[in-house]
C-alpha cells in the first residue's frame, strides 16, 4: 500500500462488515491522532489491523504500521 494523500478530520460513525473483495483503496484512522510520524503522501506501508467499512468504503483504525519504503517528490 502507498499513501496517496493524508487529511486530518473527524471520526465518521462505523459500521462493521466484512471486505471480501481486494480494493483500490483504504482510509486508515487513528484515532487521538492528527499526525501520525513518518505517514505522509508516496510512503508504501505494511499494515495489520481488522478491516471494517466505514461510510461504503474499507477502513482501518488504530492498526499497526511498518514504513517499507518512500517516494521522493521533484
Amino acid at each position: 500500500m502507498v499513501v496517496d494523500s493524508v487529511r486530518q478530520g473527524p471520526v465518521p460513525d462505523t459500521g462493521a462488515g466484512r471486505v471480501r473483495k481486494p480494493y483500490d483503496r483504504l482510509r486508515v484512522i487513528w484515532l487521538g491522532r492528527t499526525r501520525v510520524p513518518g505517514i505522509e503522501a508516496g510512503v508504501e506501508l505494511r499494515l495489520d489491523g481488522m478491516v471494517t467499512q466505514v461510510d461504503g468504503l474499507p477502513a482501518m483504525f488504530n492498526p499497526r504500521y511498518e514504513i517499507l519504503s518512500r517516494q521522493e517528490h521533484l
